[in-house]
């Protein structure tokens, strides 16, 4: 009778670990790349965070794209993007193809998750897109207020701007990444498969512009 116990235990532990294996080995197909509504649940975290009192862009014209990724120590995690409609199925194939070469993202979640605050968001090298607000210094809207802009690995990837001699980075915390010379995991420049993959989706890139440069920056410019 203690043997028979014994082996039914020893049988339900490979069991256990056998379905494990094949959940595992299943991840990373299309059901786990997709684009849905924002729910009304999701929509009541929005509400007075990234999605502001004054925000024009209709709830309908946004959606949350759900993705796996690894992050920095290989491990997969699920991540959330609240976007525009118009880009959704381009952040669904680039993730996709992020997630199969095992391009290392820290972490993807909505900036809600941090009250909206970007400089909060961006010294946690998260990963986000939507969020209603102006440039910084500006009072010019931000192509995140229209959920057409996304940022990969602030942190590691900042916006730097010199000005009269004198350098700004952002998130603050960013300062050790400004140095564009240096090679370190992450790093977003032209020859890495994260801007290949949105260069060829039609997004632009941060990095390319002249008066500033925002490594972690790419958007696209809505079709009409």
């Amino acid at each position: 009778m203690q043997t028979k116990r014994i082996l039914l235990l020893i049988l339900s532990v490979m069991f256990l670990l056998l379905g494990t294996s094949a959940s595992f080995a299943q991840r990373g197909t299309s059901e786990d790349f997709f684009c849905e509504e924002i729910s009304d649940s999701l929509f009541a975290r929005m509400m007075g965070k990234s999605y502001k009192q004054d925000t024009t862009i209709p709830r309908s014209e946004l959606r949350v794209v759900h993705v796996l990724h690894y992050d920095f120590e290989g491990n997969i995690k699920q991540g959330v993007i609240i976007c525009n409609k118009a880009i959704c199925e381009d952040l669904v194939e680039i993730f996709k193809a992020l997630y199969e070469k095992k391009y290392p993202i820290e972490k993807i979640r909505p900036v809600d998750d941090y009250d909206a605050d970007d400089e909060k968001s961006m010294t946690d090298n998260n990963t986000s897109c939507f969020n209603w607000r102006q440039i910084a210094g500006t009072k010019k809207l931000s192509a995140h207020s229209q959920g057409l802009a996304i940022d990969i690995n602030p942190l590691m990837n900042p916006m730097v701007k010199t000005r009269n001699g004198i350098q700004s980075v952002a998130p603050k915390a960013g300062k050790a990444f400004a140095n564009r010379k240096k090679a370190f995991k992450g790093k977003i420049e032209r020859n890495d498969l994260c801007y290949k993959l949105f260069k060829s989706h039609g997004f632009t890139w941060g990095g390319d512009w002249r008066s500033l440069k925002d490594y972690q920056h790419f958007e696209k410019t809505a079709q009409p």
